[in-house]
């Protein structure tokens, strides 16, 4: 596992001791409602280490998902993520592309953050040699959108391409 440090973050492995943080996040609609063609709130502690354990499936030499920690409090504020996309279909099933992502907790949006772990895993992906980075959004969730414009990002249009849905792609 390859930790990142900007200068606010620490993105780091999640831990199982991590759980209770991912139920919380991911229990909020506000957090879920524009991920996936059927978003889902985790409601229970199973859930959240199901999630940990299927991050850890996405997971291969330079693909990781890490929890974004705030280096001066300890805090944990969210989720980043460079993994493969998941092509439509049925089942859905690793493509050959390489996403960008991010899930903060709502009491860390509106602060940079999300921009700030973005940078820095772009920067590790460029030093790991993957380009094309991609982004998917859910047409709605224009704050997503404006991070990707921040780093660098541009607009491609639309695809279904990827989790049976229809996405605003950005790229590299």
């Amino acid at each position: 596992m390859r930790s990142l440090i900007s200068p606010r973050l620490l993105l780091r492995e999640w831990e199982e001791k991590d759980a209770g943080f991912v139920l919380d996040m991911y229990s909020r609609w506000d957090v879920m409602r524009y991920l996936g063609a059927d978003p889902q709130v985790l409601t229970d502690l199973d859930g959240a280490l199901a999630r940990l354990a299927l991050w850890r499936d996405r997971q291969d030499d330079v693909h990781t998902v890490w929890a974004i920690q705030n280096r001066q409090s300890g805090r944990l504020l969210g989720t980043a993520f460079l993994v493969r996309l998941l092509a439509s279909g049925t089942p859905l099933t690793p493509a050959v592309e390489t996403e960008i992502g991010w899930h903060l907790h709502p009491d860390a949006w509106g602060q940079g953050y999300a921009t700030e772990a973005a940078n820095a895993v772009m920067a590790y992906a460029a030093r790991s040699d993957i380009s094309p980075v991609l982004a998917v959004t859910n047409p709605a969730n224009t704050a997503s959108q404006a991070v990707c414009r921040r780093l660098g990002m541009r607009h491609v249009g639309q695809t279904d391409r990827y989790y049976n849905m229809t996405c605003e792609l950005f790229s590299t």
